[in-house]
């Protein structure tokens, strides 16, 4: 079994809150984070709406001259760090820095910067392209840059496994200090992509939602009038923790991950397995790990993306997996609510799990209307419900036939 594992603090930036309580009540009020896009002209875009963060503002946090130096999924997840480190109080000083690791996910990492360099190539040149390019859009700057921040000196690396890569990030992070080779670890992932190139690729697959004149009502996961995903942007960081350790230093703690499974579907670029094989066997897996049986399982956080395939062929997988008590089970896609933060979307979604089961909720899957006879679970329709959860599992399923679930269990 290894080191027990705890989750020590959070930190996210999401289009419903910059910090863990406005989140939170974002969540449990049913509140929905998607609007008309801002960031640029959309007009001539077949979506036009998505999850965008607000209200976003790191010059007191991070210096300014550090600040041109980072693309936005960088100071996303410096400053979701900084809240996941104040949360769970750490003091370096009193821990080994080798001891102390950072893995972060990111399906895309940095594509506006991308957008813009390119733009300035084109226009003006290859001398006027910024030095800093590479080191702005490679994927593992978001934990070398946290690592600069706290002189993390243990484990370090990124993962890039599409919307799955949060979840693979929490879980390698978990086998780490399972292992004894880190006593904390801080994992999670981030993503901002809402750019003309990003939404661009995403509409040219047909894969967003047009729901453009309703745009609060469009991230509607297992409803039957679902149209596709609504992108978002945001960063969520966990600080993962040795029991041992964290009970030594007082340290306080949200809730026990128990379990991690990873597969690959092996199937299609963007398409989910018909059979859902790949997804049964991720939370088989997971289940496996954590020593749980499936009967023992109070709460699912579903993937939910909002798109026909996923929605049905997650539910499928469920039913696999928990058979005779997949009826009984509570299944919701925060999704509705934050939109689909692509890469950050794992960590966000287990920080809504892990503070769930602390306080004996369960999140609503909002603009639930029309039931659809393929997904036909109880998927917690559009208002909270206040239950005890023992154990939850969070799914994180991407492009690529990437599965990536996580076990949770309320600590005690």
């Amino acid at each position: 079994m290894g080191n027990r594992v705890v989750i020590t603090g959070v930190g996210v930036i999401t289009p419903i809150g910059n910090n863990k309580q406005e989140f939170w009540q974002s969540l449990i009020s049913g509140y929905s984070g998607i609007g008309r896009i801002t960031k640029f002209d959309v007009s001539q875009y077949a979506a036009q709406i998505a999850g965008e963060v607000k209200d976003f503002d790191p010059s007191g946090l991070i210096n300014s001259k550090e600040l041109r130096k980072m693309d936005g999924f960088v100071q996303y997840a410096v400053v979701a760090a900084k809240q996941a480190v104040e949360d769970a109080g750490i003091d370096f000083d009193k821990i080994e820095p080798e001891r102390i690791g950072c893995v972060m996910g990111s399906g895309i990492g940095g594509l506006m910067t991308i957008e813009k360099q390119h733009t300035i190539l084109l226009e003006r040149g290859p001398k006027r392209i910024s030095p800093f390019l590479i080191p702005m859009l490679i994927v593992n700057m978001a934990p070398g840059q946290i690592a600069i921040n706290y002189n993390l000196k243990g484990p370090n690396f990124a993962i890039v496994t599409a919307c799955a890569s949060s979840n693979h990030a929490i879980g390698e992070a978990f086998r780490l200090i399972q292992a004894g080779r880190a006593d904390i670890m801080l994992a999670g992932g981030t993503e901002n992509c809402i750019c003309p190139l990003g939404v661009g690729g995403f509409c040219s697959a047909k894969a967003l939602s047009t729901r453009n004149d309703d745009p609060r009502h469009a991230s509607r996961p297992f409803d039957k009038e679902r149209d596709g995903f609504v992108m978002a942007e945001g960063a969520g960081i966990l600080v993962l923790e040795s029991f041992d350790l964290a009970k030594k230093r007082g340290a306080p703690i949200i809730a026990e991950l128990v379990g991690y499974g990873a597969t690959c579907d092996a199937y299609h670029m963007t398409a989910p397995d018909p059979e859902a094989k790949g997804a049964i066997a991720s939370m088989e897996a997971a289940l496996t790990d954590a020593g749980i049986n499936y009967d023992e399982v109070d709460y699912i956080n579903a993937h939910g993306t909002s798109t026909s395939l996923n929605d049905k062929v997650e539910t499928m997988a469920i039913k696999a997996v928990f058979k005779d008590s997949s009826r009984k089970l509570a299944v919701s896609s925060i999704k509705s609510m934050t939109g689909h933060m692509l890469g950050a979307a794992g960590a966000v979604e287990a920080i809504a799990t892990a503070i769930s089961l602390k306080e004996g909720v369960i999140l609503p899957t909002i603009n639930y209307q029309y039931p659809d006879p393929d997904c036909d679970l109880d998927y917690v329709p559009n208002k909270v419900r206040k239950k005890d959860i023992n154990v939850a599992i969070s799914n994180g399923l991407g492009f690529g036939g990437h599965n990536a679930t996580i076990a949770l269990k309320k600590f005690s």
